[in-house]
């Protein structure tokens, strides 16, 4: 425990402003003289600041794994997005070694609007999801180059 003391009572001393509590034992600590109630208040602070260390490590570890949540999400988020171009270059309407759209950018948009406006029982669209699912086969067919 003293040893865990010392590292704590340098690691406050190097805290631009450290809490009442912090500061009490700090006060505590270096007092020469302590008296039975100093000792007892001394201990129960550093029982707290344990208290908070382990909490603060306890805050660390989920934000920790938060933020790996948030990631993984994004990765994901970001692996659809790529897929979604990787259709658009599929059906030639961005090229593969610029990453541009191979038409106008507003008639791409104009067309890609149109579509999201055809009715999901439309005919067009089973068609169209025919001719697309045909495509996707043959490619995942293909040995990769």
């Amino acid at each position: 425990m003293r040893e865990w003391l010392e590292d704590r009572v340098a690691y406050i001393r190097g805290l631009k402003s450290p809490n009442d509590h912090q500061r009490l034992l700090l006060l505590l600590n270096d007092k020469k003289d302590a008296t039975d109630d100093d000792r007892r208040k001394l201990v129960a602070l550093i029982r707290a600041e344990k208290a908070a260390e382990k909490a603060q490590r306890a805050k660390a570890s989920v934000a920790k794994i938060v933020n790996a949540e948030k990631l993984a999400e994004r990765k994901n988020r970001d692996h659809q997005l790529y897929q979604s171009a990787g259709l658009l270059i599929l059906a030639g309407l961005v090229d593969t070694k610029t990453g541009k759209p191979t038409l106008d950018r507003g008639e791409l948009l104009g067309a890609l609007l149109g579509l999201a406006k055809v009715p999901a029982d439309d005919a067009r669209r089973s068609d169209w999801k025919r001719a697309g699912d045909a495509l996707i086969a043959e490619r995942v067919k293909e040995p990769q180059r």
